[in-house]
């Protein structure tokens, strides 16, 4: 009887401190609010990458989750719990691209989108981060229709100007011209020709006044040709890529300029094109790139 009423009193105190347990978790319930996105103008990363949502608590990221974008632009999910207490003290939220899978819990240098929320406020307008606060306000630029890397120095112009696009104004030698902002780290600037077969890339660059990063991979020139400009273009008549056939002639078509993340999720333009024109039918008159806002992502979001 003894050990009956002691084993009793053991349970009886075990049922004690279990509950009392049980209280002290119940007193640290975990509150989770949520973080809701509004966007618009994504685009499908494929399957190498993908969107993270971030914010800025004390000055450090805090994820809020992954999502993907289909090709209609809608969002796998718009709406991510979060720790209350980090989203009631978030300065901003943060849109990058990761690839994957991830082999870094930080964010990637590929930053996209920002949303600063001010006192008070709960809802935040997103801007664009790859460039400096005032985006691509006043953005301008030129390019002119030449082939440079066919010309020998010293040598008269072989008549086949309407196969190269290169971004400034023609003269000897041509000068830079785009107006564009310095990007961040973790994208570049790329343009193209719109062809009959599908965008054409002249290169990537991140500088207005020196060869692109392209510079030679389709040219196929000769010791004794030019090596071009020191502007960011191309000639098209040598060497051209599966699925597009060389000579290509420039003009009427749409070159476009757009800004690339890096490194590259798709051999594709990117869905940032700030600025595009047409070429003119005349060589090798100016032609004028013109602010393309409506390729932009748009939107907010709520906490």
């Amino acid at each position: 009887m003894i050990k009956k009423g002691i084993l009793a009193g053991c349970l009886s105190l075990g049922l004690i401190v279990a509950s009392c347990s049980s209280d002290d978790d119940a007193g640290n319930v975990i509150n989770n609010s949520n973080l809701t996105l509004n966007l618009s103008g994504l685009e499908d990363l494929g399957s190498d990458y993908t969107y993270e949502g971030w914010v800025i608590v004390n000055g450090a990221p805090v994820s809020t989750g992954t999502f993907n974008v289909n090709a209609s632009g809608t969002l796998s999910q718009t709406s991510f719990e979060v720790l209350s207490s980090n989203l009631e003290a978030a300065t901003a939220f943060v849109l990058t691209i990761e690839p994957v899978p991830d082999p870094d819990p930080a964010p990637a240098a590929t930053k996209y989108l920002r949303a600063p929320f001010e006192a008070g406020n709960n809802t935040a307008t997103v801007d664009l981060m790859p460039v400096a606060a005032d985006g691509f306000t006043g953005s301008t630029g030129t390019f002119f229709l030449r082939t440079p890397t066919d010309e020998a120095p010293g040598t008269p112009n072989n008549g086949n100007d309407q196969y190269g696009v290169w971004f400034g104004t023609p003269g000897m030698p041509p000068a830079a011209s785009l107006m564009l902002p310095t990007l961040s780290e973790g994208w570049k600037y790329e343009g193209w020709v719109v062809t009959q077969d599908g965008p054409l890339s002249t290169g990537t660059f991140t500088a207005f006044d020196t060869s692109d990063d392209n510079a030679g991979a389709q040219d196929g020139f000769s010791e004794t040709a030019s090596m071009g400009p020191q502007l960011p273009g191309e000639d098209f008549f040598r060497n051209a890529p599966n699925g597009f056939t060389f000579p290509l002639d420039i003009r009427n078509r749409t070159v476009v300029i757009t800004v690339e993340p890096f490194p590259d999720n798709s051999p594709a333009p990117f869905t940032l094109k700030p600025l595009a024109g047409t070429a003119a039918n005349s060589l090798p008159d100016t032609n004028t790139l013109e602010l393309n806002i409506d390729s932009f992502p748009s939107g907010s979001v709520s906490r």
